[in-house]
């Protein structure tokens, strides 16, 4: 037998130091089933974690907490802003923290399930992906037409006379044209796309309108990847988009390859909307929405939101499966060229410390409306669900939780 070299055999002792390690990372079994320690156990000041405790729920949000009333104060002023998709009634100001993966606290009601608006688009690009993972979509900076079937939407005509839409197209096709065929995955997936067009009955121009109403139709389109605009259209488009290469419901595909893998609940829900429907292989498919603007999204716990912040803390991997590639996780957290403060969406980065300046720079949020806040911080082992507090308290909670840790 030839002598091993010493850094072989360097190496296979660093492998097996990193195996050993990677069996102690504690990871919950069923989602009934997750262990708990107290802050003491985990080497953390219990007065500072009661403190994080009673900030939030202190700083818990002023909006109402009928979702369709606030919506109608919100998005449903803007132009074609009615709601088409459901809407729930919220709880509490709710929470939980999770160090070294036991949690250490919770309050509210963290088993009822709420909207989680924006958190939904994390979800999405979760399910994007999966497709990446199973090689159906090759590489990230792809243009997306060329992956793109015809899109049979699902129309109810109420027997109105057929020579009135003779010539008109009867298949959707998004990504074509001088400026949507120059679209790739990656400027969709970071909200640079300045996609044109109306999805779902919503114009691309109507969300988040500018004020000067003369620019509304007929401003000149950025190029593809130069601006960052937050958008729900065209997060829709993506959802859309994604579900014609999977050739499957998004909501299944989550819960195949991601949710029931890592314990979640029976009780989240991915919801679209009442008219976003299309044929796929024969059968009639819902394409969800990426967040809950006009309705719908993610309807889910926040013991669920925490093992999904659980499991991109671990980039992917849980227990000893990597459930979706490190590859595609890095990539999610890699700054945004127009906007550094964004990887994929939703993935809110830290390395400008805009929003979470108590936090370290690695840290990165997934955020939505109301507020809602899964906070990752890999350095520190240390993932945060906040849901329905202020924006301005979301540091305050961080610095917090930090804190407790010195």
């Amino acid at each position: 037998m030839k002598k091993l070299s010493l850094k072989l055999f360097l190496l296979l002792i660093i492998s097996g130091l990193s195996a050993s390690v990677f069996a102690q990372d504690y990871f919950p079994g069923k989602w009934g089933d997750w262990e708990k320690r107290s802050p003491e156990e985990l080497g953390l000041n219990p007065d500072k974690i009661q403190e994080a405790i009673q900030f939030a729920q202190e700083n818990e949000s002023d909006n109402p907490r009928s979702m369709e009333e606030n919506h109608y104060g919100t998005f449903g002023r803007e132009p074609f802003g009615d709601g088409i998709g459901p809407f729930k009634d919220r709880g509490p100001q709710t929470g939980i923290i999770v160090k070294d993966g036991y949690i250490v606290a919770e309050w509210g009601e963290p088993f009822r399930v709420d909207m989680t608006h924006s958190v939904t688009k994390s979800f999405l690009t979760t399910t994007i992906g999966v497709a990446y993972d199973r090689g159906l979509i090759r590489d990230v900076h792809d243009k997306v037409d060329p992956y793109m079937a015809p899109i049979m939407l699902v129309e109810w005509d109420d027997n109105n006379n057929k020579a009135d839409d003779f010539g008109k197209a009867k298949v959707f096709q998004p990504f074509k044209g001088e400026h949507n065929s120059k679209i790739t995955w990656n400027h969709l997936l970071r909200q640079t796309s300045d996609w044109e067009g109306t999805l779902w009955g919503k114009p691309d121009w109507a969300d988040r309108p500018s004020e000067d109403r003369s620019e509304w139709m007929t401003r000149e389109r950025h190029e593809p990847g130069s601006e960052w605009e937050y958008n729900d259209v065209r997060v829709n488009v993506l959802a859309l988009a994604a579900m014609n290469v999977l050739r499957e419901p998004l909501p299944k595909v989550l819960r195949e390859e991601v949710m029931d893998k890592i314990g979640a609940s029976p009780t989240w829900r991915w919801m679209g909307y009442e008219n976003s429907w299309v044929i796929i292989d024969g059968q009639q498919m819902q394409a969800v929405s990426g967040g809950g603007h006009w309705g719908g999204g993610m309807f889910i716990n926040a013991r669920d939101q925490a093992r999904f912040g659980l499991l991109t803390l671990h980039n992917g991997r849980w227990k000893d499966e990597q459930i979706i590639s490190e590859e595609w996780n890095k990539l999610a957290q890699t700054p945004t060229e127009a906007n550094t403060n964004y990887g994929f969406m939703n993935w809110f980065l830290n390395v400008n410390k805009d929003r979470i300046p108590s936090a370290p720079t690695s840290a990165f949020f997934h955020l939505g409306s109301g507020t809602n806040m899964v906070y990752v911080d890999q350095e520190n082992d240390l993932v945060i669900v906040a849901r329905w507090i202020k924006t301005p308290a979301m540091d305050g909670i961080v610095k917090r939780v930090l804190e407790a840790m010195e």
